[in-house]
């Protein structure tokens, strides 16, 4: 990772600033309180946001409402432009506007959103994204005072913030995980135990349960030889019973032919009644039917002067309205005249010459019309006279032809009737012949029903045998419905014993899964108590070791360059600096201002060393910040600080420190000033 620029607005002492960071060793100067750390805090926060605990107005300026930080960096040749922004609304500072711009594609989003997408580009871990930013504090930047307080800080607290740091808390996790899960093993256990502990109980249950099925089936094998023999009593019974059913059906086929029978007997007498009746009507009629006196040339006679007289009618009727045309034709031509008349009369000019027509013309066209006219009246007259005559002679024509026509029928209906005089004698002959066969087929009926009477008389004790039999089957069917009742209740309670033994049966299956599953995790919860967290620890105490042997080697390294007389420095298993002149161990209260600020600064640099090592795929080994890393420095130990800085080999080195000396150690300079409680850079 390599810084490049820094924009700043309204954050602590700055109005608004531009800060370029080059490659290399650079020195962040100025007097203290000059806006120095407020940089590094800038960076921080354009990285990872506000931290946990810390309030927005530690960054935003007093009395402003906005401000920003937009940082802009590189890692492994992708440009990086992270953009944050402070508003401040009522009494509380918040966060606003996020964004992060990758190889100019800008992307905006919430704040854990952006600060995962920074941390998988820095290469920090994933169990490092929920969190704070211990591990850039501990291998970029912290500020001295925070690494004092971790070397003041009791072991155990120490070595757990190490482990943090280390991301190797995930043992104590496994330790602490490890209890619960083995609680609640135990938990199981007890439970299973209860489930397990009714198992024999339901095993001599289903014994009970096998000698009532076993009793059942005995009881069932009894009701059905009961059955059986009532049912062959009731087969023998019914057959009893149709033998007698038979004997009723035929009686009873023998009363309904009996009652057809009769009906045809009476059907045949009311036949002959009405033979009879239509016999005595036909010689009525014969008698008046001899009566009439008929002859064929008299109705031929009427029917020609029929014809004659409605040929004659036709042609009246054709003279009529010959006259009715030429009266219209007549009329049409005196309207025609008339009309002349008014238009010679109305008449000025020729319409053909345009010359004035004299009046002598025009009164002898109108002489000649009304002439005509005249002609045409007289000829009118005469035809309304023949018309009158006519119309005269049509209707005494049309009352001849109804007289006629009236005889005609007369005689029409005298001839139907006397043909209809020879059908009715032989209609009367068929029914003398039809009421011979009725009789002999009433005889016959008649000795019919007597032979069917007699057979009846000798069927009608069968009806009573049939109420007793009958009974008697009543009886063995309801003994028989008795028995299947009781069959079937045996059956059910076989059926309802059995299903609790299936019901007992998977129960007991399933408690012996129960039994081997609580043999397995009794197992478990052994193996884990005594096996697992025995490999956990010694896991732990390993990786532990070769970190504090590696670190320990590191810390004595970083700590003789910068404090060379005579003292020696090593750490202890809980990481705490042990500090020894000679036989006799150094108590860190009693170390100098100088002598304490290499303590933690030889630490810092060999954790930042250790973490590289360990975690070497993050991003950010090649940047080192070391806040006023020569605080209590005698001049001796500032001349060190050369052979640290020369040491670190890292691609770029940021140093924030008021020593003028240091200047000589560094390839670039930015220098700060404040001014009017504002902040001036120079690059």
């Amino acid at each position: 990772m390599l810084i490049k620029k820094l924009k700043i607005k309204n954050i602590r002492s700055y109005k608004s600033a531009e800060i370029v960071f080059p490659e290399g060793s650079t020195l962040l100067m100025g007097d203290i309180g000059s806006g120095k750390t407020s940089v590094l805090l800038a960076i921080e926060f354009a990285l990872f946001g506000l931290q946990p605990g810390q309030k927005g107005g530690s960054l935003l300026r007093n009395n402003e409402d906005e401000g920003y930080v937009t940082l802009e960096f590189e890692i492994d040749g992708i440009n990086v432009i992270i953009e944050r922004a402070l508003k401040r609304s009522g009494k509380s500072i918040t966060q606003s506007d996020i964004s992060i711009t990758i190889n100019n594609e800008r992307t905006e989003g919430s704040v854990t959103e952006i600060k995962n997408k920074i941390l998988s580009l820095l290469g920090y871990p994933p169990e490092f994204i929920k969190k704070t930013n211990d591990l850039y504090k501990f291998t970029v930047y912290t500020p001295q005072e925070e690494m004092k307080q971790i070397i003041l800080e009791p072991s155990d607290v120490r070595l757990n913030t190490l482990r943090h740091v280390f991301g190797i808390d995930k043992y104590k996790r496994i330790e602490e995980n490890l209890d619960i899960l083995t609680s609640r093993i135990r938990q199981e256990i007890r439970a299973k135990e209860i489930e397990v502990g009714n198992l024999e109980e339901k095993k001599l249950s289903i014994k009970e349960k096998r000698e009532l099925v076993e009793k059942q089936q005995v009881k069932l094998s009894e009701i059905e030889k009961e059955l059986k023999t009532i049912e062959s009593l009731k087969q023998q019974k019914q057959s009893e019973l149709e033998g007698v059913l038979k004997k009723i059906n035929e009686k009873n086929k023998l009363e309904a032919e009996l009652g057809k029978s009769e009906m045809a007997l009476t059907n045949k007498k009311e036949m002959i009644s009405t033979i009879e009746r239509e016999i005595a009507v036909l010689n009525e009629q014969l008698k008046v039917l001899s009566t009439i006196k008929f002859e064929e040339r008299a109705l031929e006679s009427v029917k020609l002067k029929l014809k004659k007289k409605e040929q004659i009618l036709k042609e009246l009727n054709e003279q009529y309205i010959s006259f009715l045309t030429t009266i219209q034709s007549e009329e049409a031509k005196i309207k025609e005249l008339d009309h002349l008349r008014e238009k010679i009369s109305a008449l000025e000019k020729c319409p053909t010459c345009l010359q004035v027509v004299n009046a002598d013309y025009k009164k002898n066209i109108i002489a000649k019309a009304e002439e005509e006219l005249k002609i045409i009246g007289k000829k009118i007259l005469e035809i309304k006279k023949n018309k009158e005559e006519i119309n005269k002679e049509i209707e005494q024509t049309k009352n001849e032809i109804d007289s006629l026509r009236h005889s005609l029928s007369e005689l029409e209906i005298l001839k139907v009737k006397l043909e209809s005089l020879k059908e009715k004698e032989k209609r009367i002959s068929e029914l003398e012949k039809q009421k011979a066969t009725l009789s002999k087929d009433i005889a016959m009926i008649k000795d019919y029903i007597e032979n069917i009477s007699s057979k009846i008389k000798e069927l009608d004790a069968y009806s009573s045998v049939y109420e007793q039999k009958n009974r008697e089957m009543n009886e063995i069917i309801n003994k028989e419905n008795s028995i299947r009742i009781r069959k079937a209740e045996a059956n059910k309670e076989i059926q309802f014993l059995e299903t609790q033994i299936k019901t007992l049966e998977e129960e007991i299956r399933k408690i012996e899964e129960t039994a081997k599953m609580l043999n397995y995790m009794k197992e478990l919860e052994f193996w884990l108590n005594n096996k697992f967290i025995e490999l956990v620890l010694y896991t732990e105490k390993n990786v532990m070791l070769k970190l504090r042997e590696e670190f320990s080697e590191l810390f004595s390294d970083w700590f003789s360059i910068l404090v060379p007389e005579g003292i020696s420095a090593r750490l202890d298993e809980s990481f705490s600096p042990i500090l020894e002149r000679g036989d006799y161990e150094l108590d860190y209260s009693y170390l100098s201002g100088g002598e304490r600020t290499a303590v933690a600064l030889a630490y810092r640099l060999a954790l930042n060393q250790v973490i590289n090592s360990l975690l070497s795929r993050i991003k950010t080994r090649d940047l080192v910040i070391l806040d006023e890393p020569t605080d209590g420095f005698s001049e001796s130990q500032l001349d060190k600080i050369r052979d640290v800085l020369n040491q670190l080999k890292v691609r770029q080195l940021i140093l924030v420190s008021h020593e003028p000396k240091i200047e000589g150690f560094v390839e670039n300079i930015i220098r700060f000033q404040k001014v009017d409680d504002i902040t001036k850079v120079e690059n």
